[in-house]
């Protein structure tokens, strides 16, 4: 049996919006109705893979008191998006590979950059 981790230990949330040529104008009209309801980061287009994530997306960085509000909206309002809901917890892989959440499509990481990063001081 696994040790339970505690939740405190999130310090934060990213949901990345993955989009191509086609969806593009959808993801930028659901990019601006973000930033005008929630407190969130918005992180740059990225037109291209990066990291691990398979194709271009935008990132948003949000606090853990948004979760509840944030979430379910993404959910009813994505649009036909793809879009992976993931914790900060200081271990990327295991945020992005074992708690992670989709709403839409479940994409393939390439989780074998992650696996590859240092990890960082919790």
């Amino acid at each position: 049996m696994t040790r339970a981790i505690d939740p405190k230990k999130i310090r934060g949330y990213h949901a990345h919006v993955y989009y191509d040529a086609k969806s593009r104008e959808v993801a930028a009209s659901l990019r601006k109705k973000i930033q005008h309801r929630f407190t969130v980061e918005m992180g740059r287009w990225r037109d291209e893979p990066v990291g691990p994530h398979p194709q271009a997306m935008y990132q948003v960085k949000f606090q853990p008191d948004e979760f509840a509000r944030i979430v379910p909206w993404l959910m009813l309002n994505r649009a036909g998006l793809t879009i992976l809901v993931h914790p900060e917890t200081g271990d990327d892989y295991v945020d992005h590979a074992i708690n992670a959440l989709w709403l839409g499509e479940k994409l393939a990481l390439r989780l074998d950059i992650l696996k590859r990063l240092p990890e960082k001081s919790t």
